[in-house]
């Protein structure tokens, strides 16, 4: 059953919460965990096969999880690239840094 707008229109359960979201603040760290869920798709197959997006911190730090220190180093060099795609079109949840963690 969707809320009740201000002239007692019923609400599409999507408009009550993203308003919920948006009064609460949390819109931007969905927006950010947004980014770990599709990662596959916002850099390429061939850097997803090595990767695993882990997390987002609240400061927009994507903590990426590498196999090896010769992707870290690579990837470090396309940080910039990378931090472009991830971004394209956010104007909420932007990442901010990229920290490249060698976990196997």
């Amino acid at each position: 059953m969707a809320a009740a707008g201000r002239k007692g229109k019923p609400m599409r359960v999507a408009e009550v919460l993203r308003g919920y979201l948006g009064r609460s603040g949390l819109e931007p760290r969905l927006a950010q965990a947004d980014v770990v869920l599709h990662w596959p798709e916002l850099v390429g197959e061939r850097i997803a096969q090595h990767t695993a997006a882990e997390s987002v911190s609240p400061d927009g730090t994507l903590f990426v999880n590498v196999p090896s220190a010769a992707w870290r180093q690579e990837l470090t060099l396309m940080t910039p690239e990378i931090m472009a795609r991830l971004n394209a079109g956010r104007r909420t949840g932007r990442i901010e840094r990229i920290r490249w963690v060698n976990g196997g």
